[in-house]
């Protein structure tokens, strides 16, 4: 992805910010937001997966997923 950007320099030619098009903004907002929602998703499963192996080691009564769904 080839993007058009403009920089603005201060009075020493130092870069101080970017401009580039609004269109290509909400591309990148909206690729950034599909990452975190993956990133966030696959945090969650390591959590999941480190309970189970936890209770799989306990001695502890389990309960079985029908009677936890039907709870709900």
């Amino acid at each position: 992805m080839k993007i058009a950007l403009q920089y603005i320099n201060d009075k020493n030619g130092k870069p101080q910010a970017v401009q580039m098009p609004v269109g290509e903004w909400e591309k990148i907002l909206s690729r950034l937001k599909k990452s975190e929602q993956v990133l966030r998703i696959k945090s969650d499963l390591k959590i999941a997966l480190k309970q189970v192996e936890s209770l799989r080691k306990s001695k502890v009564k389990k309960q079985a997923l029908t009677d936890f769904l039907n709870e709900l």
